[in-house]
């Protein structure tokens, strides 16, 4: 019962196990790849939005892949990202369609308008 508590509060232990993994696959891709990675993380971080962890995991983990086999390819950083880092950064994000924090207030916006609607006298 209390290790059930304290996963809802924390988060999944195997999840955090995961995340720490690919921080270390991370921090051993070679340059230039490990600061183009990082950098996009970072960005990922601050506009990804994204708080389903198995579908953060997952994006992760796929990013990761993404350029360990550039580094062992010898692909170009800018034959990755293209010519707008941001527009590849939003694309990526984008197929990882889970639960966003946006999703909340999203929600809260559409329930507030369509009570006050309900609630408005008619013409």
């Amino acid at each position: 019962m209390v290790a059930k508590w304290i996963g809802l509060v924390t988060g999944s232990l195997e999840q955090k196990k995961q995340y720490k993994q690919y921080n270390v696959r991370m921090d051993a891709l070679p340059e230039p790849y490990g600061t183009a990675a990082k950098a996009l993380q970072r960005y990922f971080m601050y506009n990804g939005g994204v708080v389903d962890g198995q579908t953060l995991l997952k994006m992760m983990s796929d990013f990761v892949e993404l350029w360990e086999r550039a580094a062992v390819d010898g692909t170009p950083v800018r034959v990755i990202v293209g010519a707008d880092p941001v527009d590849f950064a939003d694309t990526f994000t984008a197929a990882y369609a889970g639960k966003q924090w946006i999703d909340k207030e999203r929600e809260r916006l559409t329930r507030a308008i369509n009570e006050l609607a309900d609630n408005e006298p008619q013409p």
